[in-house]
């Protein structure tokens, strides 16, 4: 059994809690009222639609953030027998998970390891032999009957913005985690976005992930892959996790 600790180390800090809807009713108090005045002109059938589409969007918010959450605070990481191909490049691999259907490049000396599925969710997790804060790991999560498609939980650029709002604690007094969105798009029917956290007086983590959703022949499942590096490594991982990411296919 071995373990990943920089994959799961402080991943405290990085809770979602009841704060994050405590900031946006704290910045949204104006136009909350202004709704209301505006609700008073309409039918009770209208302001009943209107709070059900609102809950709605809550929850899909709420799923996502968990979700994407995942990828940092997945309990336990055993070593696993990797099925890797060599044919990609002399410094990287390929590793095929046929079970899960997905396929993605690793540096050729980087271990795997695999987490304990708990029935909802998976991990896979490919990380440097020596002790460093990178790595890359794929999060397979469960979803409801409701989640059709990726586009569920919004358009890229309203996806990517509600993760990182909902990570960031900056505006708190004594500011919290800073979070920082750097860019997002869609390719090929994925979720590219990157972004930044960081802690008051420690070092800027820098986030890869790719999101992709996909049926295992009974229900949809949601693919969040995410690499990530600290500042003082960039040099020496930056390219290396970027072009896993970026490699990840469905099979």
């Amino acid at each position: 059994m071995a373990s990943v600790p920089s994959l799961f180390s402080n991943s405290s800090r990085y809770r979602i809690g009841d704060s994050t809807l405590l900031r946006r009713n704290r910045k949204g108090i104006c136009i909350c009222r202004n709704e209301l005045v505006l609700c008073s002109r309409k039918s009770e059938t209208e302001q009943k639609s209107s709070l059900r589409l609102h809950g709605q969007g809550t929850k899909r918010r709420q799923a996502l953030l968990q979700i994407i959450f995942g990828a940092f605070s997945f309990p336990s990481i055993a070593v696993a027998n990797a099925s890797a191909d060599t044919d990609l490049q002399e410094d990287f691999r390929i590793y095929s998970d046929d079970t899960n259907k997905f396929k993605i490049s690793i540096p050729q000396d980087w271990q795997v390891g695999a987490g304990k599925a708990d029935g909802i969710r998976s991990v896979t997790a490919f990380y440097p032999g020596e002790a460093s804060s990178s790595n890359v790991s794929v999060l397979i999560t469960g979803l409801g009957a409701d989640f059709t498609r990726l586009e569920s939980f919004g358009k890229v650029d309203a996806f990517a913005e509600n993760l990182v709002s909902g990570l960031d604690r900056s505006w708190q007094r004594p500011p919290g985690l800073a979070a920082k969105l750097i860019d997002s798009k869609t390719t090929n029917g994925l979720y590219y976005i990157e972004y930044s956290l960081q802690n008051p007086g420690e070092s800027c983590r820098h986030i890869i992930s790719v999101i992709g959703m996909a049926s295992n022949g009974w229900y949809n499942r949601l693919y969040t892959v995410t690499g990530q590096y600290v500042e003082e490594e960039s040099e020496k991982y930056r390219s290396k996790i970027e072009k896993s990411v970026l490699s990840f296919r469905f099979i």
